[in-house]
């Protein structure tokens, strides 16, 4: 039998973000053992390298976005790159590079699941919703901006990445472990009813009840691709991101997340994002991003006959 393949796909850009360093973040990864991680569970590994893209020009928001031509072009090339290794039955696995990268990960997965029939469903493992417009948030940081966008909310440039607008419904996607959203990002959530599970609901119902409401009703049919950004993590556990927010899963409970998530054999695309070696301690939130990784391909800290 053939190995499946997962293909490595780094992007080194912090373009959408609000702080340097992410750009970091795939040579932390690669330096954290990921792809010897992933030979150990029987896993074929291509890395392709870094994709070539715009320097971050550092510049304040223009007409509510900052960097909107770099951020085009950053998620464009990516959108081809991962379209293309999903076209070659790899599993695409996205380095990042901030969240703004998204777009163009997403765009391309909806693609290539509209011209195969295929179901989406998107777990969006995060501390922040990231359904920011220009009209809702100053900044004009993109990173806070890939849901709505994806959704058909925000400049032409970027909802039409993928051919299709929107990209997505907002009812393929699972929100898990956010406890940071501004207000009229919240009115917005609501009015579109994309289905969050915050921390409260979590700590309310555990993580195994949540897993099973957000895996819940996939199928054979069904592409589940996980986009994990790193600050979803409390960051006890992984200092290395630009946007700490205090209160998020323990080690535990994000280990439960990605084994729940293995169990269902469903999972065909991911992304790694936000991870800044600028902010870490001795690559440490590389080594609990990767370890994650691994129990999304199977490691269980459980003893458990097969």
């Amino acid at each position: 039998m053939q190995k499946q393949t997962v293909q490595l796909i780094g992007v080194p850009t912090d373009i959408g973000a609000g702080a340097r360093g992410a750009s970091m973040g795939p040579e932390a990864l690669r330096v954290a053992g990921l792809a010897a991680v992933l030979e150990s569970h029987d896993l074929q590994v291509h890395d392709i390298g870094n994709l070539p893209g715009p320097a971050n020009p550092w510049l304040p928001p223009d007409q509510g976005y900052r960097h909107l031509k770099e951020v085009e072009q950053w998620n464009q090339t990516l959108h081809d790159a991962v379209h293309a290794a999903l076209a070659r039955d790899h599993l695409p696995m996205v380095l990042g590079g901030d969240h703004c990268l998204g777009i163009g990960s997403i765009s391309a997965v909806a693609r290539h699941c509209r011209e195969t029939g295929k179901t989406l469903r998107v777990l969006w493992l995060d501390a922040h919703a990231d359904f920011n417009t220009a009209e809702l948030t100053p900044s004009g940081n993109v990173h806070g901006m890939p849901v709505a966008v994806l959704c058909g909310h925000g400049p032409k440039e970027l909802t039409g990445i993928g051919g299709t607008t929107p990209a997505i419904s907002p009812s393929v996607v699972r929100q898990i472990g956010i406890r940071s959203v501004d207000e009229g990002e919240k009115r917005f959530v609501h009015k579109h009813g994309l289905e969050v599970f915050d921390m409260r609901y979590i700590d309310e119902k555990g993580m195994r009840h949540t897993m099973e409401q957000a895996l819940a009703g996939m199928d054979d049919n069904t592409h589940l691709h996980v986009s994990f950004d790193v600050d979803f993590l409390d960051p006890e556990i992984a200092p290395g991101v630009g946007t700490t927010v205090p209160g998020g899963p323990t080690y535990r409970e994000a280990q439960l997340c990605m084994e729940m998530i293995a169990d269902t054999g469903r999972m065909a695309s991911m992304d790694v994002m936000e991870l800044n070696p600028a902010l870490d301690v001795r690559n440490r939130t590389a080594l609990v991003a990767v370890d994650l990784i691994e129990s999304l391909f199977g490691k269980s800290t459980l003893m458990r006959k097969g």
